[in-house]
């Protein structure tokens, strides 16, 4: 595939990191070449929220969502969240996140968890921006809250499901509620079930993303990951889908556009 010709967003990245401070110029230079023309880095704490919208000023191809991640949600106050607001107004961040919950590494306690992803919920209802979900081992709760705040605060499309990983029958559900769901490298991984899941999804609410520096495609296992691996998971879902490069990058990128309003 000539990734050259075709334009592709990374809906998820992690560009404030330190993995990325000594070569981010390069590293948005390689996903250009990629055909990569937008960037979307989330932030996961007030601090890297800060860093993400620091880096959308300075470089053309990057937009920023602002957020709390779970991991980070020990502690946090009113205050914190009243900062995140202040960061989104913005005009280039499209998103409020990473956030959710996650119960699998259990890094924060739950209720700390529970009670810093309301608030943010809270917040993109009130502000009317779509939302960033990191939702891991904690399917059914997640599927409750998100239902009742649809269903009372939020109209059109609510956001997407980062790095979706689960089941069909969890997908259909977000479906239902009007989320995309987004992908990454680790579909190729040897032990993925997703292919039967991807294939269950209108091409409508498909995104692609990297979630650099984390969860690089198979070829690049136990490096990081950039943006401009992005092409690697469009071929794969070219393998699992039976369609072109081409109009994977087009829907993707069209989908991103619509939830995201670039223009």
């Amino acid at each position: 595939m000539n990734t050259l010709e075709m334009s592709i967003i990374d809906t998820h990245s992690h560009l404030d990191m330190t993995d990325f401070e000594v070569d981010c110029d390069a590293v948005i230079t390689r996903a250009i070449g990629a055909g990569v023309n937008r960037i979307i880095t989330a932030g996961t704490s007030v601090k890297s929220s800060e860093k993400a919208v620091a880096l959308a000023k300075i470089y053309p191809q990057v937009y920023a969502a602002v957020g709390i991640h779970p991991h980070e949600a020990a502690d946090i106050q009113k205050a914190d969240i009243a900062m995140i607001a202040g960061l989104a107004n913005n005009p280039k961040v499209v998103a409020l996140g990473e956030m959710g919950l996650d119960f699998y590494r259990n890094y924060t306690p739950r209720d700390s968890q529970y009670q810093t992803f309301k608030w943010q919920l809270e917040l993109a209802g009130d502000l009317r921006l779509p939302v960033i979900i990191h939702a891991r081992q904690s399917t059914k709760e997640m599927l409750e809250i998100l239902s009742d705040w649809v269903k009372k605060s939020h109209a059109g499309s609510p956001g997407v499901i980062h790095c979706f990983q689960d089941t069909i029958t969890a997908a259909k559900s977000y479906l239902e509620m009007g989320f995309y769901l987004a992908f990454g490298g680790y579909i190729g991984y040897p032990n993925s079930h997703l292919a039967e899941v991807i294939k269950t999804i209108p091409e409508d609410r498909l995104l692609v993303e990297t979630d650099a520096p984390y969860l690089p495609p198979q070829k690049y296992r136990g490096q990081r990951n950039e943006p401009a691996y992005i092409t690697l998971t469009v071929e794969k879902l070219v393998e699992i889908l039976g369609t072109s490069a081409e109009k994977v990058a087009w829907q993707t990128t069209e989908n991103a556009m619509r939830l995201f309003n670039l223009k």
